[in-house]
C-alpha cells in the first residue's frame, strides 16, 4: 500500500509512517491525524529498538550492556574499564573453554580472544605446551585475560609458553623496500616489530 504524500512532510517515525498508510485516504490531510500517528510512532519506534537491543544481549558477539550478567554467570570479574571487544573475548573464551583439556581446546580458547589462528603444540617429555599466535603480529592487546583463561583450564602440572611473532629481517627483505622509505614510515622499533 502506497504511503500518502502529506505523510512524507509531517511523519518522521517509521512506525508513524507504516501506521498511516493503514487509514483511509480521506485522512492523508488531517494535521491531527498526523499528530497521532506521529507520537504513536515514536513510541512504536523506542519499543522496537529497546527490543532489538535487548535481543542483542542474549549473544555474546553483540551484548553490550548486558555482558556484566555473561561475566556474573561465568565468574569472571567484571573490568568496566576494558574494551567491549575483549570483554566479549573473555566471555566467549570461558564458554569454549569446557570439555577435556586438549590442544584443540586450548587453541579455541586462544582464537576467541586474538581473532586469528593459533597453534598449540605439546612438548610431554617437559610437561608443557606452547601456544603460537599465527596470524597475530606482536602480543596481543589482552594477553593477561588469554592467560588467566588458560591457567584455569589446562591441568595444574602442565607449564605454557607463549610464542609471539614479530618481523623479522627476511621478512623485511621480502618486502623489498630501501632504508629511505623504511625511514620515512617513522616507525618506533615497537611499531617495526608488528608492521605487516
Amino acid at each position: 500500500m502506497s504511503v500518502p504524500s502529506a505523510v512524507n512532510a509531517g511523519l518522521t517515525s517509521e512506525k508513524g509512517r507504516e501506521m498511516f498508510s493503514f487509514l483511509p485516504q480521506y485522512y492523508e490531510t488531517s494535521r491531527v491525524m498526523q499528530a497521532d500517528m506521529h507520537s504513536k510512532g515514536t513510541e512504536m519506534d523506542s519499543l522496537y529498538q529497546a527490543l532489538d537491543e535487548t535481543l542483542d544481549q542474549f549473544f555474546v558477539r553483540t551484548a553490550t550492556w548486558g555482558l556484566g550478567y555473561w561475566e556474573q554467570e561465568l565468574g569472571i570479574e567484571t573490568d568496566r574499564l576494558k574494551p567491549v571487544e575483549q570483554r566479549r573475548a573473555v566471555v566467549e573464551s570461558k564458554l569454549r573453554g569446557a570439555g577435556k583439556f586438549s590442544g584443540r581446546l586450548v587453541a579455541n580458547v586462544a582464537e576467541a580472544y586474538v581473532g586469528g589462528k593459533v597453534d598449540v603444540s605439546f612438548q610431554p617429555e617437559a610437561w608443557s605446551f606452547t601456544v603460537s599466535f599465527v596470524d597475530t603480529m606482536g602480543i596481543p592487546p589482552n594477553i593477561d585475560d588469554l592467560k588467566w583463561a588458560i591457567d584455569d583450564l589446562k591441568p595444574a602440572h602442565m607449564a605454557v609458553e607463549y610464542e609471539y611473532h614479530h618481523l623479522i629481517w627476511n621478512d623485511l627483505d621480502k618486502k623489498q623496500i630501501t632504508w629511505d622509505e623504511l625511514d620515512a614510515a617513522s616507525l618506533t622499533w615497537n611499531e617495526l616489530e608488528v608492521w605487516a
